[in-house]
């Protein structure tokens, strides 16, 4: 566990709890304002949070060769969920313009 300083275990731990508030208040907003298709900003943020625990776990273990498998992992994640916040990105925006037409 010593692969990373008590600083950097802060901020990598602080981003995944920020990212799964930020998941929540989403997924919130969507019922307050009584749009589900925001919900679907949520699903894509899914992958990122799955993308940034592969990379905890590794670092967590310091680092070791038998976990590789993990950075393509995460890195596989960290695509998938760019295209999923892409297409939610893409869900929202067609609805605002259909409830506008």
């Amino acid at each position: 566990m010593n692969a990373l300083s008590i600083p950097t275990w802060i901020v990598h731990i602080s981003s995944v709890l920020e990212w799964l508030a930020a998941m929540a208040l989403v997924w919130r907003f969507a019922g307050v304002i009584n749009q589900p298709q925001w919900r679907w900003l949520v699903w894509g943020m899914l992958p990122a949070l799955v993308s940034a625990f592969c990379a905890c776990v590794w670092h967590f273990f310091d680092n070791v060769p038998s976990l590789n498998w993990l950075v393509t992992l995460q890195a596989a994640l960290t695509a998938a969920g760019n295209c999923a916040l892409c297409l939610a990105g893409w869900q929202i925006w067609r609805a605002g313009r259909l409830a506008g037409s």
